[in-house]
């Protein structure tokens, strides 16, 4: 089979995340097997209406599913495990990950009636494990999620650090601390390449600490009047225990208000984390507290128009509200493309006389991933002799490969989803590409992005869309008037005349036709919708997607 890995190759290929952020799928190849690293999806934008949620397509490896030895979890956000219930149908591997990621993934497995066909496999945190040829150790890193890990992927061909995402916090509160020893050392192993994390390479210094965040949000909740509500990450666990620590300082209780909110919390107190921390109170019960003993947390820092602030903002949640006085704190970074959703539900508590607090009035808030001086540090512990970035879009890719040279790393290789990169052996070069693309999660069914299904509907979108019925008698002849269903086109009944004139339209053209042509059914259709298409561009400067159905009586 073609790309089939040598037993002297080791190669690279990503399906998902590199040349964008989120959605990633990574794939090593080495003595004809393929091992999977991280399987997540991203969100669609307004391009793909009904559209929620995006996957890499996994048909390559799907094809060679007999040689993937197994998919390994870096850690637990979104874009990193978010598609293996939608797609691990298709691949039928092992799965290994630490306690919390596999805690976070286990809710997925039950919502696709797969959790007891998947080998889940959990693996102790800095633990060493095999998967097929590959041999794999954990390093401890630290993100804004608990249990973030770097892997270290060990062949008889090279030895790849694959840093998943990571920061370096030196306070990161929750969890372990970064494993600075075990990256010291790798510089004494020759790793072959380094691919990494590119998010923040055009960000100067260093991302922060989450320890600075909480000493921030203690000074400025406490100077806030009246209720208080706190949107963040819910995956961000050590920025849920600063709003718990910060509402026992200043005298109130934490309400959770989102379904993802109270599932993390559950699922970190399940592995040890979030002890000794007073348990936050029902949301149902926040209205029999004082206003200025109330801390809600809750999702929908990225203006999701179901999560629970968007509700609240339009007054839409029927156990909490928010009234003029009150304050929001949005304790996260904008994600570009959720601008519009984020500054129109600000917009929507400003009208209410709500108070909002974002990034940009105060310091509440940084980064999981490496800026500028974390990249470089690594560099130097590592020291790789190939750097490939990924997770990043393309300028973000092209930094970070100038950023690696400054740092004296021999070779960068820059690819795309669907570059197929040889590390080893000889020099790191692309030797192919193979076919990539996303894959929509459209309600319970997955489509191609480009199938008619969503084609159709994103015409529709915009041009509307019109069913013309039409009827033909034995004897030929059509049999009353066209019947026209105009969605998205016409506000009736105010525009009654209009609809009128098409299907007057509609019915000269169609006496027009010949005999013959009458007793042809694509005939009929193509002038029929012809004939609607060009009425309406005509009248409304749209063409909308026509559809004609034709009865004919025997």
């Amino acid at each position: 089979m073609k790309h089939r890995p040598g037993a002297e190759e080791l190669l690279f290929l990503p399906l998902g995340g590199t040349g964008e952020i989120g959605m990633n799928l990574n794939l090593y190849g080495h003595d004809g097997r393929w091992l999977m690293v991280d399987l997540g999806v991203t969100f669609a934008d307004a391009s793909l209406p009904g559209v929620d949620v995006l996957m890499p397509d996994p048909a390559f490896i799907e094809e060679r599913r007999d040689n993937l030895a197994g998919l390994v979890l870096t850690h637990a956000h979104e874009d990193h495990i978010g598609a293996v219930g939608h797609l691990w149908p298709r691949l039928r591997c092992p799965i290994y990950a630490t306690a919390f990621t596999a805690t976070m993934l286990y809710p997925k497995l039950v919502e696709a009636g797969i959790q007891n066909e998947v080998e889940l496999i959990e693996v102790p945190m800095s633990g060493c494990f095999s998967v097929g040829p590959f041999e794999i150790e954990l390093i401890t890193l630290t993100h804004s999620i608990p249990e973030p890990n770097a892997l270290v992927i060990r062949t008889p061909a090279g030895s790849v650090l694959h840093t998943g995402d990571w920061k370096l916090d030196p306070e990161p509160l929750v969890g372990d601390n970064f494993d600075e020893a075990a990256l010291r050392a790798l510089a004494d192993e020759n790793i072959l390449a380094m691919v990494c994390d590119s998010t923040n390479a055009m960000v100067d210094g260093d991302s922060g600490s989450e320890a600075e965040v909480r000493s921030s949000l203690m000074e400025l909740i406490g100077g806030l009047k009246n209720r208080v509500a706190v949107a963040c990450f819910a995956s961000n666990v050590a920025r849920l225990e600063t709003v718990f620590k910060v509402a026992e300082a200043h005298g109130r209780r934490v309400a959770l208000a989102g379904r993802s909110m109270r599932r993390v919390y559950q699922a970190a107190r399940d592995c040890g984390y979030l002890q000794g921390l007073a348990p936050p109170i029902d949301d149902e019960h926040v209205d029999y507290l004082p206003r200025e003993e109330v801390l809600l947390l809750c999702t929908g820092s990225q203006g999701e128009p179901r999560s629970a602030l968007w509700r609240i903002a339009n007054d839409d949640n029927p156990r909490v509200k928010l009234e003029p006085g009150d304050a929001v704190v949005f304790s996260s970074r904008i994600i570009p493309g959720n601008d519009i959703s984020i500054f129109k539900l600000q917009n929507r508590l400003v009208q209410e006389g709500i108070e909002i607090i974002t990034d940009d009035d105060h310091f509440i808030h940084v980064s999981g991933h490496p800026a500028r001086e974390e990249l470089t540090q690594m560099y130097q512990w590592v020291r790789p002799r190939i750097a490939v970035p990924v997770h990043g879009e393309p300028r973000h890719l092209a930094e970070h490969a100038r950023l690696a040279r400054t740092c004296q790393v021999p070779e960068q290789v820059v690819g795309q989803n669907g570059t197929l990169i040889r590390l080893a052996p000889g020099p790191a070069k692309i030797v192919d590409h193979v076919p990539s693309g996303r894959l929509a999660l459209d309600g319970n069914r997955l489509m191609d992005l480009n199938s008619e299904v969503l084609r159709g509907r994103k015409k529709m979108a915009f041009n509307g869309a019109a069913v013309v019925t039409l009827v033909i008698g034995a004897d030929n002849l059509f049999q009353g008037e066209p019947m026209i269903t105009a969605s998205g086109l016409l506000d009736l009944p105010d525009e009654a005349d209009k609809l009128a004139l098409i299907c007057e339209g509609v019915r000269q053209a169609l006496k027009s036709l010949s005999p013959a042509a009458r007793r042809d059914d694509e005939a009929v259709k193509d002038k029929a919708r012809g004939t609607v298409r060009q009425a309406f561009k005509r009248m409304l400067g749209k063409r909308p997607v026509t559809e004609v159905h034709l009865v004919r009586l025997h």
